[in-house]
């Protein structure tokens, strides 16, 4: 029943109840507004459980949320790598991100914790409320169940590799709840959780793969194999068990891509990644959602500072742009660092769709969109809908590639795995036979930094593995004493977590103590 034909009635009842007598009347009046929603009002009908899961959906794009001037939040993961610099230095906080001296007033340090369990709160409202909608179909319930025990996975998943110890919350929270208030919770018990979370979505039946950007059976597979990786690695230091976890869960994602590969599988050339036209498909496994009639690609402070790249002219803000000593390490004839045809440009044309001119430097094209900023000779449609990545099944071929070589050393199908990701580079690599078990971890180390720079995992590998590649020597350094070479900074052992932020402890003194070194 609509709107205006429920309005219809309930004048109609309203005037038979006068008929009635007073005592009807005055129960009509003590009937609920149905236009004053509240939690408990709401989860009523599957539709309810559908706008729920899209609101906890929307709350990836904090991601993508600006963080003072020049600057967004997805820069928190950037700046802190040594592979990106700044052309502009008039954001305080994002400078203190690329000097290593930030602390718990950092703005992206606070946005990113508050983005993070702003999606763990929706996430825990859907799994609270909609259980108990009914009627629901049984299949549509597990469904959305999943995705969003999928979606608080992703979020604890970086909030303890962030933050280590943290709150764990998995229920709805009020400000009568007795946990409004938490304390830290162990790491190991925060990956339990994620875990467990990822094993419900895993048997939702969800899709192997899904054009509209929910998560999907490939995502969860792939989410789960890096849990167990990351597991693996510090400061948890599971090891073996946990490697052969991870290889197994990506081996039956790769397993389905060579069965299905024209539906998962590796793009044919890396301008495919930034195609607004290929979103969610093939080699995109799991991405945010961005659309300019809600919001618009949020990665353009990769732009280089007023250089006339697209349609609006001289502009950007060149707030993040790659080290030269990174771009240089590339090998020659790498394709990821050829001009445009892989993560990098440095020329492009006037206006967007001009003359070619040159940009004095390498830029990030990783997320450039050439179909929004005009090509040459094509004016761009100035509406930036692509997605961010957060999976491609690239990933999914290093994570089996590192794990199974951990395992059990070098072997057919991981140097399959690892060169598959080489091929696209056009780069020749030396046979299985050159390689013993460290050479081989070496070898896919370096192409992960190769292969997801500017991707926001470039950190997270640094700190499961204590390893920092090294742009001189393409080895790789302790994570401790290693240095910036963008501004002659070591990391130190507080680098290995973020603070937590002030305002947050002066809140909820429970959370004490504050992160060690800050």
């Amino acid at each position: 029943m609509n709107l205006y034909k429920l309005k219809k009635t309930a004048t109609v009842l309203f005037c038979g109840f006068a008929l009635l007598g007073p005592t009807a009347c005055n129960d009509f009046l003590d009937e609920l507004d149905p236009s004053n929603l509240t939690p408990e009002s709401f989860y009523t009908i599957p539709d309810h459980a559908e706008a729920a899961i899209a609101a906890a959906y929307s709350g990836l794009r904090f991601y993508g949320d600006g963080a003072g001037i020049f600057s967004s939040n997805w820069q928190l993961l950037e700046a802190v790598t040594g592979t990106s610099t700044t052309e502009t230095a008039q954001n305080s906080d994002l400078n203190n991100l690329y000097s290593l001296s930030y602390d718990g007033f950092t703005g992206h340090v606070v946005n990113y914790w508050n983005g993070l369990y702003r999606l763990v709160a929706n996430s825990n409202q859907v799994l609270d409320k909609v259980p108990p909608i009914t009627p629901m179909p049984e299949a549509q319930k597990k469904r959305i169940l999943g995705e969003a025990s999928f979606l608080r996975a992703w979020a604890y998943f970086n909030i303890v590799q962030l933050w280590g110890d943290v709150p764990l919350i998995t229920n709805a929270q009020t400000a009568s709840s007795e946990d409004f208030y938490p304390s830290r919770t162990p790491t190991e018990q925060v990956y339990n959780l994620i875990i467990s979370d990822l094993q419900t979505a895993e048997a939702a039946g969800l899709p192997w793969m899904d054009v509209s950007g929910r998560a999907n059976q490939a995502a969860v597979k792939t989410l789960l194999a890096k849990v167990y990786l990351t597991m693996a690695g510090f400061p948890l230091s599971k090891g073996a068990t946990h490697y052969k976890l991870a290889a197994d869960k990506a081996k039956e994602v790769i397993d389905y891509a060579n069965a299905n590969p024209a539906t998962l599988n590796l793009f044919p050339k890396y301008t495919d990644i930034n195609d607004e036209t290929k979103k969610n498909r093939v080699e995109h496994i799991f991405m945010i959602q961005y659309n300019a009639s809600v919001a618009g690609n949020p990665m353009g402070n990769y732009f280089p500072n007023f250089k006339p790249v697209t349609f609006a002219g001289p502009g950007g803000t060149g707030s993040s742009v790659p080290t030269n000593s990174f771009y240089n390490s590339y090998e020659t004839g790498d394709l990821r660092a050829k001009d445009q045809e892989g993560w990098f440009y440095t020329t492009y044309f006037l206006n967007g769709n001009g003359e070619r001119f040159d940009l004095g430097a390498p830029y990030v094209f990783k997320h450039f969109n050439r179909i929004a900023n005009g090509t040459q000779g094509v004016a761009g449609t100035r509406n930036n809908n692509l997605n961010v990545p957060l999976l491609r099944f690239a990933e999914t071929l290093l994570i089996y590639a590192e794990a199974q070589n951990e395992v059990g050393g070098p072997s057919q199908l991981v140097y399959d795995a690892y060169k598959k990701v080489r091929d696209r580079s056009t780069l020749a690599t030396p046979e299985l036979g050159t390689f013993n078990q460290a050479s081989l971890r070496e070898a896919i180390w370096r192409e992960r930094w190769y292969e997801f720079a500017y991707e926001g995992i470039t950190w997270f590998d640094m700190v499961r593995l204590r390893k920092v590649f090294n742009e001189k020597t393409k080895g790789f350094d302790d994570f401790v004493g290693h240095v910036n070479l963008n501004t002659n900074v070591a990391l130190a052992s507080r680098h290995l977590l973020f603070p937590l932020g002030v305002q947050e402890m002066l809140n909820n003194p429970n959370l004490k103590p504050q992160n060690p070194g800050y």
